[in-house]
């Protein structure tokens, strides 16, 4: 593998242009794609075989105008105002009017059948609110003797609250659709006191890319490369390379996203990775080229082949472990993370291939002076002998090795207490800072209406034989779910065209996170005596019955793929370092960091621990995002391994050139440790970036992916890692020999290209 990927390397190193070229050609492919065919992302998060979703299939199929999304509106007057007075109501009443007749919003009175459904309907609304009279606060909007549909009046009588069906799911609406409904609503504020206010869902889901959070993470990392490598040249050229890879990545995102379905999250975690992973890959082989110049005393194009042949090979293998974590996603079959571990995966796979072809070309054109005279000069006078921070670190850390691992077991077992108490769901408007419409519109409804408001529940009924639904039965599910504690009201919504499919909405008494409306939803499913004297099957759905599947089911396969990216992964690093405590050691040391980062992220995010959410931007604690779990551990299984496979292959070079036992780890540490803690520095600051964005989402993950890194990067590769192959001295390297002789030697350290290297140039002599 070193011999391939060494010739690669002399190739664009001596023939730079036509590489270079190649790549900016792809890159002006793809902003052309881009430039015609324009981008489509959505952030509809969809999770196929869930009830919920298999309910609204239902309803696009036979009751298309009740299968979108719902919005609402807050209608506020100041205090001692109502906003039901004469002159409040009718211009309510005219702006609600003016949004029924916008062709994505339903009018009840269009799904309620003839003069004679309607009576009936109206009379069910009567005695179910004579039912729920103690537990309702509120007064219908009632103009010219006519209640408005849709409409409630707080108990005080100065909030509005104005609840619509649409036809599509709100996150599928357009920019124009979304302006058509508020300025509709602003309307009510020209000739009144009213103020309107859009809720949660009609907020705009819109996820912003390359902001100056990110511009900054960028800067930091580059201050972090001119410290490691000393040369400006030298520390542009990883940033360089990096910003290729992702152009590529993202922008090939961008440019089919005409074609697929993708969710606005899919770009932004392929640039959070692509990043991160683009620099830290450049890194190491820059880095690699000028220790060879260094050490070696050989011309920079002797060395660049040599660092793409030896450091290339390690730079191929971390990028396949990162890959396959990512790609182990496509096995849990949900197709929103199935997109985006595919385009993070296909970044990375590009950053690789930019690493190792790119790289060199960059590299043919910059020549010597990727290390100046200067720094050689400076090289050769320091003292090989003296002692480095490196050094004296892994020294201490041997001879300490059992009481720093019992320590480092103690800190992240501690870190992960948290974890008993992680509470996953979606982002919801409790969730959201208090300086937000979202927050505040939740706010008002909360304590206008009560909290069960902000999470309506759908409930779709149909008759079991296929035929029109009975009146009395329809009545007597109504009734069935009104006695039901969790609910505080319940509302017929009416019926299709064949009277086949009758709509109900549910109030429930907690909110859209609540272990109560989780409860309410099981119950509605699996108990009998909802549907209790009827002939009738129901399903629920509805965005808070979304979010609780999507929830329980990413929970339910997140076992299944901790087990399939570990086995993948084990097998790769046993052809790798041919050993079977390496990869061992390399897993549990994983696990060890991933639940302490899921401790930490559970203890920042949800308990605002000591405030420090303050620092993000975070004001108010709410669950963690359902799918962090999954996708968190997939990318930070794949980059611990990055670390895993720098640092230990180094170790293993030690040992093969004639270093045993603690001399290995000692003399592999001092060569890789510097370069490695760089890389994870690039990393931390990269991520960090993304924490102070507004999208809670979006702060989550990075938050996640920062402190990830920093864990397992300086506490479990850095100390926990060599404290453990101390222990094991040379048995580490164990492997037996029967599966020697099955593994393949893919000469990840180039000792075969080394001695080829050396034989070819004792024969030139």
């Amino acid at each position: 593998m070193s011999k391939l990927f060494y010739r690669i390397g002399k190739t664009a190193y001596n023939k730079p242009w036509a590489f270079i070229a190649s790549w900016v050609i792809i890159l002006g492919i793809i902003i052309a794609a881009i430039v015609s065919n324009g981008v489509s992302m959505t952030s509809e998060t969809r999770i196929d075989g869930t009830e919920a979703q298999e309910v609204l299939d239902q309803l696009a199929e036979d009751f298309p105008v009740a299968s979108g999304g719902q919005g609402s509106f807050i209608f506020e007057v100041p205090e001692g105002q109502q906003v039901d007075d004469q002159a409040n109501a009718a211009s309510l009443a005219n702006v609600i009017n003016n949004i029924y007749e916008l062709d994505f919003v339903v009018n009840p009175l269009d799904i309620v059948g003839d003069s004679e459904d309607m009576a009936q309907l109206q009379e069910l609304q009567s005695q179910l609110a004579q039912m729920q009279e103690s537990e309702i606060s509120y007064r219908p909007l009632v103009v010219n003797q006519m209640p408005i549909p849709g409409v409630k009046v707080s108990e005080e009588g100065n909030i509005a609250l104005f609840q619509f069906q649409m036809t599509e799911q709100a996150e599928n609406l357009s920019e124009d659709q979304l302006n058509q409904l508020t300025d509709l609503a602003d309307n009510v504020e020209e000739d009144t006191s009213i103020n309107a206010l859009s809720t949660g869902s009609l907020q705009g889901t819109d996820i912003p890319i390359g902001g100056t959070h990110e511009i900054i993470g960028l800067i930091v990392a580059g201050i972090v490369l001119v410290v490691t490598l000393g040369s400006l040249i030298a520390a542009g050229l990883p940033l360089l390379v990096a910003l290729v890879g992702v152009g590529v990545g993202v922008g090939g995102t961008f440019a089919m996203s005409s074609l697929f379905e993708m969710n606005s999250l899919t770009p932004v975690l392929a640039l959070m990775v692509g990043l991160a992973v683009g620099i830290d890959y450049a890194l190491f082989i820059v880095n690699r080229q000028r220790k060879i110049i260094f050490e070696e005393n050989l011309s920079a194009k002797e060395a660049a082949p040599r660092a793409v042949g030896t450091a290339g090979s390690a730079v191929f293998f971390a990028g396949l472990t990162v890959i396959i974590a990512l790609c182990g996603l496509l096995v849990i079959g949900i197709s929103f993370l199935s997109s985006m571990a595919l385009v993070a995966s296909l970044t990375v796979f590009i950053d690789v291939l930019v690493a190792l072809t790119l790289l060199p070309a960059i590299l043919g054109l910059v020549g010597e002076r990727i290390v100046s005279a200067k720094a050689r000069k400076k090289h050769n006078k320091k003292d090989k002998n003296k002692p480095t921070f490196a050094s004296k670190w892994i020294n201490g850390i041997i001879k300490l090795r059992w009481p720093v691992v019992v320590l480092i077991i103690f800190i992240l077992g501690t870190l992960t207490i948290p974890v008993s108490d992680m509470n996953l769901g979606m982002p919801s408007g409790a969730s959201a800072n208090k300086d937000t419409a979202q927050r505040q519109s939740y706010d008002i409804i909360s304590e206008s209406f009560g909290e069960g408001y902000n999470s309506t529940l759908i409930l779709v009924a149909n008759d079991k034989d296929g035929n029109a639904i009975d009146t009395q039965e329809y009545l007597q599910l109504l009734s069935n779910i009104n006695e039901l504690d969790s609910t505080v009201e319940v509302s017929p919504g009416g019926f299709n065209d064949d009277g086949t499919i009758g709509i109900v909405s549910i109030t429930p008494t907690a909110g859209p996170t609540d272990e109560e409306t989780h409860d309410l939803v099981e119950y509605l499913r699996t108990n009998d005596s909802v549907v209790e004297n009827t002939n009738l099957d129901i399903g629920v759905s509805g965005l808070t019955a979304i979010n609780i599947d999507i929830s329980d089911n990413l929970s339910e396969v997140f076992p299944i793929y901790i087990g399939i990216i570990v086995l993948l992964s084990l097998v790769i690093l046993l052809v790798v370092f041919r050993s079977v405590i390496v990869p061992i050691k390399a897993t549990v040391g994983f696990l060890l960091s991933i639940m302490a980062t899921f401790g930490v992220t559970t203890a920042v995010f949800q308990w605002n621990w000591f405030g420090i959410g303050a620092i993000f931007g975070i004001d108010t604690g709410g669950p963690l995002l359902s799918f962090i779990p999954i996708m968190v551990t997939g990318i930070l299984y794949g980059l611990a391994m990055d670390y895993q496979v720098f640092l230990v292959s180094s170790m293993r070079e030690a040992y093969i050139h004639g270093h045993k036992g603690d001399n290995a780890v000692i003399n592999g540490y001092t060569i890789a440790s510097r370069v490695v803690v760089a890389a994870a520095l690039i990393m931390v600051s990269v991520f960090s970036g993304f924490i102070f964005t507004d999208d809670i989402m979006i702060k989550q993950i990075g938050f996640a992916l920062a402190f990830g890194i920093l864990i397992d990067a300086f506490l479990i590769r850095m100390i926990f890692v060599p404290a453990v192959m101390s222990i094991f001295g040379d048995k580490v390297w164990w492997l037996p020999k029967w599966l020697d002789k099955i593994l393949p030697n893919l000469d990840i350290e180039g000792e075969k290209l080394t001695q080829e290297l050396a034989k070819e140039k004792s024969e030139e002599k």
